[in-house]
């Protein structure tokens, strides 16, 4: 074969599509490679110029080719799309990606280390369990409306609505089905809280400079953030 001088790598789940050109920029390599062909097959090349569109697992097949050596560029998708020559395929993508990695005015997306995307990974997760947590406490609030019972908002009135269900449990207050179904929605509440401060401590550390952990699950018994325990 002979020597490639870029490659564009169109990724996917299981089956990438590869193309390699020359220093004259001739078409010397279309290839389709299963997810466990990648690796075995950049091994037994020279390392050289690779271009990935900046999309899913890019920065994981970023940092194993660098690790054989080979330069690697991330490109976005939208300054991919001037170069696909025809109709959008692989090969097609594949192809205007090895060219636009070329280009001298190219943007490009730095690399993800694995401590970044770990990094990025706890603020996601902690957005998504604060927008639970909002979702199970305002259904709390629309159920108890019905009845009639209304608190302040924000995190003191769903505090007096969990004391409501609690008194409510022990007064009978209530029907003995709602405060099964808002009992469901407390516990619920109680759980995403005890995740959500493990990942508040996650970036504390981050913020004073500690060193990322790699641990085993181990369980806690916290105080949640409305002053109950939760059991």
């Amino acid at each position: 074969m002979q020597q490639i001088q870029t490659i564009g790598i169109d990724l996917a789940k299981n089956v990438f599509q590869v193309h390699g050109v020359d220093e004259s920029e001739k078409v010397i390599l279309v290839k389709q490679l299963r997810r466990n062909q990648v690796i075995p097959f950049f091994e037994k090349l020279e390392p050289c110029l690779v271009g990935m569109e900046a999309c899913a697992t890019r920065h994981h097949w970023a940092r194993e080719l660098i690790k054989l050596g080979y330069d690697v560029r991330l490109i976005p998708p939208v300054y991919v799309k001037a170069y696909v020559k025809r109709s959008k395929n692989d090969v097609a993508d594949a192809a205007a990606i090895c060219e636009a990695v070329t280009r001298p005015s190219m943007r490009f997306v730095p690399v993800k280390s694995e401590e970044q995307q770990a990094a990025l990974a706890v603020h996601r997760a902690r957005d998504l369990l604060m927008r639970q947590r909002t979702q199970l406490t305002n259904a709390l609030r629309a159920h108890l409306a019905e009845l009639g019972i209304i608190a302040e908002t924000g995190r003191e009135g769903g505090a007096q609505l969990i004391e409501v269900v609690a008194d409510a449990r022990s007064t009978g207050a209530l029907p003995a089905e709602m405060i099964d179904a808002l009992s469901a929605l407390i516990d619920q509440i109680f759980s995403l809280q005890q995740q959500i401060d493990a990942l508040n401590q996650c970036i504390k550390r981050q913020r004073c400079g500690q060193a990322p952990r790699r641990h085993s699950r181990h369980r806690h018994h916290h105080r949640n953030s409305y002053g109950c325990d939760n059991h």
